[in-house]
């Protein structure tokens, strides 16, 4: 990534925000994990999050390769800071939490209107529940859009955050999170401040000079 001297980039981010942000992830993790038991009424677990920087083809692969049919949750953030989030899950584990949520094994696939209706409101509080994490560490108010809900392959799905983090380098900060109820769910979590939002996270977190 170009940039003049002062400017942050995602390359040249500091161990200590990555170790924020490692935090923000357990925090976020704990508060989905406790919605997510409440909303499905069932016990839900979880592993700890891992927060890695990839590049875009290493993201992909993560999540079974470019081909692979994911569920993708798009929400704009606005307020104190702005830019965008999106909340990732294989389509088959997206199935799997609608059937939870509705009590029912009848969801096979995404396509029908109720289902994807059921997924919204679960991406809602998976998101929701990482972004009252990242406002309490930082004090910032944070507000999201209405979820965008889009149903595709990976790579496809995928273009858009890589596009928005084109502007801050070539690799995107990814949090994995794995909750277990009667099989694994991964969920994968990328968020896209704007450079601005960047500044202002460091600071409020007091790892700017």
């Amino acid at each position: 990534m170009r940039g003049s001297m002062g400017e942050i980039t995602v390359e040249s981010m500091s161990q200590n925000y990555l170790d924020v942000l490692k935090e923000l992830g357990n925090i976020g993790a704990g508060n989905a994990t406790t919605a997510l038991a409440t909303m499905l009424q069932t016990k839900v677990d979880m592993s700890v999050p891992q927060v890695r920087l990839l590049k875009f083809p290493e993201v992909g692969a993560i999540l079974g390769g470019e081909e692979q049919i994911v569920a993708g949750v798009y929400l704009a953030i606005s307020g104190d800071i702005t830019g965008s989030i999106m909340f990732l899950v294989k389509e088959e584990v997206a199935v799997h939490l609608i059937n939870k949520l509705m009590g029912s094994e009848t969801a096979r696939d995404l396509q029908g209107e109720l289902e994807r209706s059921a997924l919204k409101e679960v991406s809602n509080i998976i998101v929701g529940a990482y972004l009252n994490a990242l406002s309490g560490m930082t004090n910032l108010r944070i507000t999201p859009s209405i979820p965008d809900l889009c149903i595709d392959m990976a790579g496809a799905i995928l273009s858009v955050p890589a596009i928005e983090f084109g502007e801050l380098g070539d690799e995107m900060l990814l949090i994995q999170t794995q909750f277990y109820d009667e099989m694994t769910i991964d969920g994968f979590f990328i968020m896209v401040p704007d450079m601005d939002s960047y500044q202002k996270i460091l600071s409020s977190l007091g790892l700017l000079g």
